[in-house]
């Protein structure tokens, strides 16, 4: 996997305004050599995915945020293709239901976060509880900014 430290998030320093959606820096030029190449970082994340899970120490949550049609499961579909399904969870983040909405919204994405040797995929994430509940106005902006001062500490 060549230079993919420059994806790395450091949470403190995060801004997605410095990530190009455009951005094909990693692709080789062919679909078939992507497709090769992807083979291979797939059967790469299932190695590093068991020793993951043998050490039972670090856990990796890898979030996934688009738009319906954006290609979210196409990813984890072709990403970890070769990983043992037994291995990773995948967490979607659809309409809450009436039993996350008896708890605070961010309730049903603390139930998901990983334990100690296991990687989560969440299909989307608690921004969707700021975000789409804002576009709409289902929240006024005190309630919008106390989310998103929730969600930075």
């Amino acid at each position: 996997m060549d230079d993919l430290e420059q994806y790395r998030v450091n949470a403190k320093k995060f801004s997605l305004k410095d990530y190009k959606p455009e951005d094909k820096s990693q692709r080789n030029g062919s679909k078939e050599q992507d497709a090769a190449e992807l083979t291979k970082i797939a059967t790469e994340i299932n190695s590093l995915q068991d020793v993951l899970h043998a050490e039972g120490k670090r856990k990796v949550l890898l979030v996934l945020q688009g738009m319906d049609a954006s290609g979210k499961d196409g990813t984890v579909r072709h990403v970890f293709s070769e990983c043992d399904p037994l291995g990773i969870r995948l967490a979607s983040f659809k309409g809450p239901s009436s039993e996350e909405l008896a708890h605070d919204y961010l309730w049903r994405v603390h139930q998901q976060v990983p334990k100690a040797g296991e990687l989560v995929i969440f299909n989307r994430s608690h921004y969707e509880d700021v975000l789409i509940v804002k576009v709409h106005d289902w929240i006024d902006n005190a309630e919008c900014l106390r989310r998103y001062a929730q969600i930075n500490d």
